[in-house]
C-alpha cells in the first residue's frame, strides 16, 4: 500500500487488519478502544464486526474461526477487565496451536504504573500463554506491529499474540505506510528436515514389523493430510489419531483405526502397548494420550516428526527426531519407504475392533431400551449429515462421545478444546466456524453445563443470524466429572448434580426455533428437523443420567489397563 498521509493509529490499525486479509474481528467494545470502533464504523464495508455478548465468546469464536479456515483469528477487547476476559481464550489457544491476533485497549502511556481506572498489565499477564505480544505506546508502531503479530501467529507452529494499544496511539497521527513482516532474526519457523534423522527413519520404518502411526493436529496445521495418506498406504501402516488430529484422515480410510488415549479406542491403545516403532507426526505426546509414561511403549522404537524442536524428548525419549513441518519430512522419506504386507498386524487390529464393538460400540450407539445415550445421538447425528458436518464440541462427556462416534469426510470437521479442556467453549467456537466456513453445516454438541458458561452467545448467533445448529446433550450433570466420582469415589456425587432452566424456551426468547427430545422415538425426526430448519436451531435431547464413556483408561494407569465397565 502506498503512504497515507496524517492519519490516527485507530486507523493505521484497520488499514493494517486489511493488509493482512483480515476480514472478521470479534469483538465488545469499551472505554480504551472506542477511538478504534469509532474509526471502525466507517470501515464496515471492508471489516465485518461480530459483537459478541462477553469477551471470552470473542476469543473462543476467533478459535473457531481459525480452526475451521487456517487463517488467523482476530478479536478485540478494552482494557482491565475486556482484556483478563480473553485470558481463557489465549491460553486455549496456546496450548491448541491456533494462530489469534488479540487487540487491546489500554490507558494512556503516561498513566500506564498508575493504576488508573481499568488498568491491567495484560502485557505480564499473557506473557507465559503467548507467542509474542507488544505494548503499543505511540501511533508509529501500529503497522510495524500488527505485521509481526500476524507472521508470527501465522508461522511455524501457529498460536496467538497480544497486541495492547494505549489509548494515546489509537489517536494521535502518522503517516501511515505498510510493510508485510516475513522474516525476523533467530526465529525459523519451518526448519529443513535433517537429511541423516529422516535416513535413520526410513531405515526404522523398513525395517519394522509392527509399526503404528500416530496423527495429530500438525497435519491439519501443516496440509498434510494427502501425504499421510501416500505414507500410511505405500508402507501399510495402521493410522491412529489423537483427539485434536481426529478429521485429518477421513474415518474410511481402510488403514484408520481410531483415536489414541484416556477414551480412544481399544485398538490403538493396545497396539500402541505392542508395536515395535511409533512413528508420532505432529501431535505432542499429551499425557491424555500416554497414560503411565514408565509403562508407555517400553518395546518399541520411536519416530517423533514436530515443527517445534521443544517438542522433541520432551515427553517421550525418542530414538529419532526430526523437526520439521510435516508434509516437508513425510514427502522427504515417501521414495524411500518400502511396501509391506502386515497382515498378522491388522489382524491383531481386527480382533481389538470386535472386543471393543461387542462391548461397547453396539451398546452405545444402537441401546435395546432404557433413556436416549449420547452415542446414538452422535451416530444418527453422523448419519443424518452423511460425515460432511462440521462438529464443534464443549469439554466433557459430550465432547468424548462426540470423538468416539462422529464420523468424517473432509479435514478440519472436527473442533474441540483439547489441551486446556475449556468448558463454554462449544457455543462461541462454533458460531464463529460458521461465519468462517457458512456454506458448511455446523454443529455444536453441548453438555448442558458448559453450555450455561457462554450461553449467552445466544445474543450474538440471534443478532447476527448465525446458522449455527445446536445440540444440547442435557444429562442434568457435570457429567464427566460425575463419572470419575462414581468410579473412583464411591460415587459420592458432590456438587456435580445441576437443576437446569427451561433450554427450549431461552432460545426461544433469542428468536431461536427450539424443540426437546425426551423419548428414542422422537429422535430421529428431531434431528431432521433441526437440519432441514434455515438458520439457527437449538435441539435439547434429555439423555441418561449416569451414562460413563468408556473404555477409560485411568489417570496415572497404563494403556494396557483400560476398563469397560463400572
Amino acid at each position: 500500500m502506498s503512504e497515507i498521509k496524517n492519519i490516527t493509529g485507530a486507523e493505521a490499525l484497520l488499514y493494517s487488519l486489511i493488509e493482512e486479509d483480515a476480514t472478521t474481528i470479534f469483538g465488545y467494545p469499551g472505554g480504551q478502544v472506542i477511538p478504534i470502533y469509532d474509526k471502525l464504523y466507517g470501515f464496515r464495508d471492508r471489516i465485518r464486526h461480530i459483537l459478541t455478548r462477553h469477551e471470552q465468546g470473542a476469543v473462543h469464536a476467533a478459535q473457531g474461526f481459525a480452526r475451521v479456515t487456517g487463517k488467523v483469528g482476530v478479536c478485540m477487547a478494552t482494557s482491565g477487565p475486556g482484556a483478563t476476559n480473553l485470558i481463557t481464550g489465549i491460553a486455549d489457544a496456546m496450548l491448541d496451536s491456533t494462530p489469534l491476533v488479540c487487540i487491546t485497549g489500554q490507558v494512556p502511556a503516561g498513566q500506564l504504573g498508575n493504576d488508573a481506572f481499568q488498568e491491567a498489565d495484560i502485557i505480564s499477564m499473557t506473557m507465559p500463554i503467548t507467542k509474542w505480544n507488544f505494548q503499543v505506546t505511540s501511533a508509529d508502531e501500529i503497522p510495524w506491529a500488527v505485521a509481526r503479530a500476524f507472521y508470527i501467529a501465522r508461522s511455524g507452529r501457529p498460536g496467538p499474540v497480544l497486541i495492547d494499544i494505549t489509548k494515546n496511539a489509537q489517536v494521535d497521527k502518522l503517516d501511515y505506510c505498510y510493510k508485510k513482516c516475513n522474516t525476523l532474526r533467530s526465529y525459523e519457523p519451518i526448519p529443513l528436515p535433517d537429511k541423516s534423522a529422516i535416513e535413520q527413519a526410513v531405515e526404522l520404518i523398513n525395517g519394522s514389523k509392527r509399526p503404528l502411526l500416530l496423527v495429530g493436529q500438525g497435519i491439519k496445521l501443516s496440509g498434510a493430510e494427502k501425504e499421510v495418506v501416500e505414507f500410511a498406504a505405500k508402507a501399510n501402516i495402521p493410522v491412529a489419531s489423537t483427539l485434536m488430529g481426529i478429521s485429518a484422515i477421513a474415518d474410511d480410510f481402510p488403514l484408520y483405526i481410531g483415536r489414541l488415549g484416556m477414551h480412544g479406542n481399544l485398538a490403538p491403545n493396545i497396539m500402541t502397548q505392542n508395536a515395535d516403532l511409533i512413528i508420532a507426526v505432529g501431535m505432542r505426546f499429551s499425557d491424555r494420550v500416554t497414560g503411565d509414561l514408565s509403562k508407555y511403549a517400553k518395546q518399541a522404537k520411536v519416530i517423533h516428526i514436530d515443527i517445534d524442536r521443544s517438542e522433541i524428548n520432551k515427553v517421550v525419549k525418542v530414538d529419532v527426531g526430526i523437526v520439521a513441518d510435516a508434509k516437508d519430512a513425510l514427502n522427504s522419506m515417501l521414495q524411500d519407504i518400502n511396501e509391506a504386507n502386515r497382515k498378522e498386524w491388522f489382524e491383531f487390529a481386527k480382533v481389538q475392533l470386535e472386543e471393543e464393538t461387542k462391548n461397547v460400540i453396539t451398546p452405545s450407539i444402537h441401546p435395546s431400551d432404557g433413556p436416549i445415550r449420547m452415542g446414538e445421538v452422535i451416530n444418527i447425528l453422523t448419519d443424518a449429515t452423511d460425515r460432511n458436518a462440521v462438529i464443534v464440541t464443549d469439554v466433557g462427556q459430550q465432547q468424548i462421545f462426540s470423538a468416539r462416534y462422529s464420523k468424517f469426510r473432509n479435514t478440519r470437521s472436527f473442533i474441540t478444546s483439547g489441551g486446556l479442556g475449556t468448558m463454554g467453549f462449544g457455543l462461541p467456537a462454533a458460531m464463529g466456524a460458521k461465519i468462517g466456513v457458512p456454506d458448511k453445516e455446523i454443529v455444536a454438541v453441548l453438555g448442558d453445563g458448559g453450555f450455561q458458561m457462554t450461553m449467552q452467545e445466544l445474543g450474538t448467533i440471534m443478532q447476527n443470524k448465525i446458522g449455527v445448529k445446536i445440540i444440547i446433550l442435557n444429562n442434568s450433570f457435570l457429567g464427566m466429572v460425575r463419572q470419575w466420582q462414581q468410579l473412583f469415589f464411591e460415587r459420592r456425587y458432590s456438587f456435580t448434580e445441576l437443576e437446569n432452566p427451561d433450554f427450549v424456551r431461552i432460545a426461544s426468547a433469542y428468536g431461536i426455533p427450539a424443540s426437546r427430545v425426551i423419548e428414542r422415538d422422537g429422535l430421529n425426526d428431531a434431528i431432521g428437523t433441526m437440519l432441514k430448519t434455515e438458520g439457527p436451531y437449538l435441539l435439547e435431547v434429555a439423555v441418561a443420567n449416569e451414562e460413563n464413556v468408556f473404555p477409560m483408561v485411568p489417570a496415572g494407569a497404563s494403556l494396557s489397563d483400560l476398563i469397560f465397565k463400572e
